[in-house]
């Protein structure tokens, strides 16, 4: 039960991953982590073809190995957690404290990515 439970959400993520690979403000590297750790946990045989595919080698086997990023995906995932910060930013409007605390989180996020995550050259 447990094992098919992971095997969905897996699916799921791969699927999300893949609208977030097409559409630009759907980040794909969040959902392709979930997927990636869902299917280690499922399957050997699943985790095996999912780290074989092309959405997986060109979003994250660098950064599972340990490589990093490459700066056309760090740009990404900043501009769309910008995007997605700046609604609840702007909805927070009569909440200053909340907006202290989403400001906080946002720095620390670029923080992360800018000297947390090393940059890598685009592989060719």
């Amino acid at each position: 039960m447990k094992k098919t439970f992971y095997i969905v959400l897996g699916c799921i993520g791969v699927a999300l991953g893949a609208l977030g690979a097409a559409l630009p403000l759907l980040p794909a590297f969040p959902f392709l982590m979930l997927a990636a750790y869902f299917f280690a946990k499922s399957s050997q045989r699943l985790n095996d073809w999912f780290v074989n595919t092309r959405l997986y080698k060109s979003n994250l086997e660098s950064f599972v190995r340990g490589d990093g990023m490459t700066l056309k995906a760090k740009l990404r995932i900043v501009t769309v957690v910008t995007l997605t910060m700046s609604v609840g930013f702007i909805m927070m409007s009569r909440v200053p404290v909340g907006r202290i605390i989403l400001a906080i989180v946002w720095v620390c996020h670029l923080l992360y990515f800018a000297f947390g995550i090393k940059t890598i050259k685009t592989p060719k």
